[in-house]
């Protein structure tokens, strides 16, 4: 199978792109216009893109989407007619035009699993190795209902943590806003009226005096834009690579306060996955490749991969998870109890459960933090701005009143 990127405008006319798995060229092409695509271009794609949540499709709508299907599954309702169903109803065109390959597939022998990977840009790696569990075991309907729970914490715990920044973030740049125009608008005016008494400025003002008269320049600012773009581009291009990723998050890791809560949220998706995988009937080999590109963070993820290797000698988990440093000692005990007594997957369960509470208790208390170090920040940012102004008038206005 060789994967394609395709453009067309479908029976809506809107236009389409996305990614999708196919014998040949030729034979894409065959099904899009049978289909009644209009082709604007189809071509090889020189890599496959990486598995995730997120390709014109919300989290939310893959939660939708496997709840319905749990359901008309468990009616009896052959695999074929839920999808031709759930397609008919769905609203987003990427999902519904994804669907409609899944379902071209089905009808022509290929597994529910099968199809579903030839888009990883809609359905997660993980989400495809509980469906081929779910399709090996017979259980399918329960798979779905545990991938969907799965889903659903899992996107909850990420709009908590995105919720809890959009205060700090709009703060921060209201201050950026005010601090700008202040620097760019209302400094200049009073560089007018020091200069026209012609005294000597106290140094905090000729700072704050000498920082306005360069921003104000525009060769200046487009230095510092491109400066600041380049230094983005280079950064992401870095953090983008295996050693940079990994730097990364050790740098992320050892942060204050925030290291601790990026170290909770790791460990509870690393333990929420790997229950999920073991308890669907995923091997415990494929469960380790799944939980580790999926931990979020490289240093988890390579200490998984060694705990991968360490399984296939016939040794334990627990044992490489406990030499990063990473995993806490409670956690890594859960595992080992879990792996002698063979309830590892009630054991990771309950280590996901207690990291997801901690995790929205820090969430809450980073919140409550965060407001008065906000207003500390505007008060010194703007303040001293003020302050910095006001300087040479009160020094005029004491020798003044000593006249």
């Amino acid at each position: 199978m060789l994967t394609f990127s395709y453009t067309v405008k479908n029976k809506e006319g809107k236009t389409v792109k996305g990614f999708v798995d196919a014998e040949s060229k030729e034979k894409l092409i065959e099904y899009l216009q049978k289909e009644g695509y209009m082709i604007f271009s189809v071509a090889e794609a020189k890599r496959k893109p990486k598995s995730a949540i997120g390709g014109g499709v919300k989290s939310d709508d893959l939660v939708v989407f496997s709840r319905q299907f749990t359901t008309l599954i468990e009616s009896g309702i052959p695999v074929v007619e839920c999808l031709e169903i759930l397609r008919s109803q769905v609203e987003g065109n990427v999902f519904k035009d994804a669907l409609g390959l899944i379902l071209k597939d089905v009808k022509e022998g290929s597994s529910l699993s099968s199809a579903f990977s030839k888009h990883p840009r809609i359905f997660p790696e993980i989400y495809i190795s509980m469906v081929e569990a779910g399709e090996v075991s017979g259980n399918l309907p329960s798979i779905l209902d545990r991938v969907s729970v799965y889903l659903e914490k899992s996107s909850a715990l990420k709009k908590k943590i995105i919720s809890s920044m959009y205060y700090p973030i709009i703060v921060v740049l209201m201050a950026i806003s005010i601090t700008a125009f202040l620097m760019l608008r209302v400094i200049p005016t009073f560089k007018g009226i020091f200069d026209s008494l012609n005294a000597k400025l106290p140094l905090p003002t000729q700072i704050l005096i000498n920082i306005s008269t360069f921003m104000s320049k525009k060769e200046n600012m487009i230095i510092i834009i491109i400066f600041l773009v380049v230094s983005i581009f280079l950064f992401l291009r870095y953090i983008n690579t295996d050693k940079g990723k990994k730097n990364y998050h050790k740098v992320l890791l050892r942060l204050p306060v925030l290291g601790n809560l990026i170290k909770k949220i790791a460990i509870a998706r690393f333990a929420r996955t790997f229950s999920t995988l073991i308890k669907s009937g995923v091997p415990i080999i494929k469960c380790l490749e799944i939980v580790g590109k999926t931990s979020g963070n490289k240093i988890i993820e390579e200490a998984v991969m060694k705990s991968k290797k360490f399984i296939q000698e016939g040794q334990t988990i627990s044992t490489p998870l406990e030499e990063t440093g990473i995993f806490p000692p409670m956690v890594v005990r859960m595992i080992s109890i879990g792996e002698r007594s063979g309830r590892l997957e009630e054991m990771l369960s309950k280590v996901a459960q207690f990291y997801e509470e901690q995790t929205d208790a820090m969430v809450a208390g980073l919140s409550s933090l965060i407001e008065p170090l906000i207003i500390l920040f505007l008060g010194v940012v703007v303040g001293g701005i003020v302050i910095s102004l006001f300087l040479p008038i009160i020094q005029i206005t004491q020798y003044l009143t000593k006249k």
